[in-house]
């Protein structure tokens, strides 16, 4: 056994269609092809979204919103959630990654809903008002870290 010797297996292989070969052939004359039309035309095809003069899909359906170019969803901690970490703690994007209460990779903001007891520094990419200022009040730190 070497590489020369090497084929595919039985019926794994078929011949190419030979278009436009005669009419023995069975795809003779128009090639497949059909009669007349667009397709039936050399370099004849049809953008993408084409339906034949009919008015487009994308053009029958009404245009809505607007997103800008530098728009970044934030997944949303609240004060609650932060309460499972222990006095003194630096909680961090990666720190809340451990402990899965955001996924991998997503900017982070965190809210002011719920109570929190324990005096955290918290690194991440947005603060409310609210949760900056019930933080502080606690003793904690806050620290806006860039987002990547």
């Amino acid at each position: 056994m070497d590489l020369s010797n090497l084929s595919p297996a039985p019926g794994a292989t078929k011949n190419r269609k030979r278009l436009g070969r005669g009419p023995g052939s069975g795809n003779g004359k128009t090639a497949g092809r059909g009669h007349k039309g667009r397709r039936s035309r050399s370099g004849g095809n049809s953008p993408p979204g084409y339906e034949g003069g009919q008015m487009p899909l994308q053009r029958r359906l009404p245009k809505r919103g607007f997103r800008a170019l530098d728009h970044r969803d934030f997944a949303s901690v609240n004060l609650v959630q932060l309460e499972r970490f222990a006095d003194g703690t630096v909680v961090d994007p990666p720190t809340l990654v451990a402990q899965r209460i955001v996924r991998k990779g997503q900017a982070v903001k965190i809210l002011g809903k719920g109570e929190l007891t324990k005096k955290l520094t918290i690194k991440a990419h947005a603060f409310s008002a609210a949760a900056r200022n019930r933080i502080e009040a606690l003793g904690g730190a806050v620290e806006v870290v860039p987002r990547a």
